[in-house]
């Protein structure tokens, strides 16, 4: 088999290649990793690599900008597929990933719920469908509890420790203040409150952080992070055990398929203060 992701040395990659792997041994199968960093171009060259060899089939996280072509090319030569983490319109091919968009809901909505009424949402990008649904959960549940969504609220792009730490002076900075920040995943949440520390303010008290995915490190981050569980681990599992059918010959329906995802309250939310 073959696996290839945005990066192994993100712990969300990483606990997704764990279960991968745990389904594959109990079929007596290997896999070959690859990360293409979003380089469409090395997604490429791995796929041909594995055709090659006559691998006998692949699970992606599918790079930026990957078209449907390409993943039609690698079925129509005999390397079946499946998608984890993103989906690409018009690949008629499996898909297994959490529901970002009702996630990130869950993670506003428990802001909401605090009273914070200013949250900013950091990270991630409106170029994978992740980054799009997860940006529009934050704004359907902004919207339907009245709430002001401002376009200087939110900053693309971080999606790890560095760069959620660098954002720090950028939110800390912003007019009117936000209360609270929803974060793209775990590591940028970390980062953002390392920077609120350094800054000689309190997360958790002086401002709410929530992430996603629930990393084994958010347990224990200083404060302890509240952040939205996504399944990872059932992500991998279910994807290696519907390739495996797929090569026993049976039909599997290209359709896919949402984890839901549960959110953990933690230490870094609470009600808001005004600073």
């Amino acid at each position: 088999m073959g696996v290839v992701v945005h990066d192994i040395m993100n712990p969300f990659f990483a606990e997704i290649l764990r279960s991968i792997e745990s389904e594959l041994d109990r079929s007596r199968q290997t896999f070959l990793l690859s990360n293409h960093y979003d380089q469409l171009e090395k997604q490429r060259t791995f796929i041909d690599t594995l055709l090659q060899l006559g691998a006998d089939g692949v699970i992606m996280s599918p790079a930026i900008g990957t078209p449907p072509d390409d993943i039609r090319m690698a079925e129509e030569n005999g390397l079946p597929t499946v998608l984890i983490a993103r989906s690409v319109e018009g690949a008629s091919v499996p898909v297994f990933r959490g529901d970002d968009a009702y996630g990130i809901g869950l993670a506003t909505n428990h802001l909401i719920s605090l009273g914070h009424t200013r949250i900013a949402m950091i990270g991630g990008t409106d170029q994978t469908s992740t980054g799009r649904d997860r940006y529009q959960g934050y704004v359907a549940a902004m919207e339907r509890a009245g709430l002001e969504v401002r376009p200087d609220w939110r900053f693309p792009g971080p999606r790890t420790k560095q760069a959620g730490f660098e954002v720090t002076g950028a939110f800390l900075a912003l007019k009117d203040k936000p209360t609270a920040a929803v974060c793209w995943n775990d590591l940028v949440a970390i980062g953002l409150m390392n920077g609120i520390a350094r800054a000689g303010l309190v997360p958790g008290v002086d401002i709410s952080v929530t992430g996603y995915d629930d990393l084994e490190e958010a347990a224990i981050a200083t404060p302890a992070l509240t952040t939205v569980w996504n399944g990872q681990r059932e992500v991998g599992r279910r994807a290696a055990r519907v390739l495996l059918d797929r090569l026993n010959g049976a039909e599997v329906n290209p359709v896919q398929e949402l984890i839901k995802p549960e959110l953990h309250i933690r230490q870094s939310t609470s009600k808001p203060v005004e600073r």
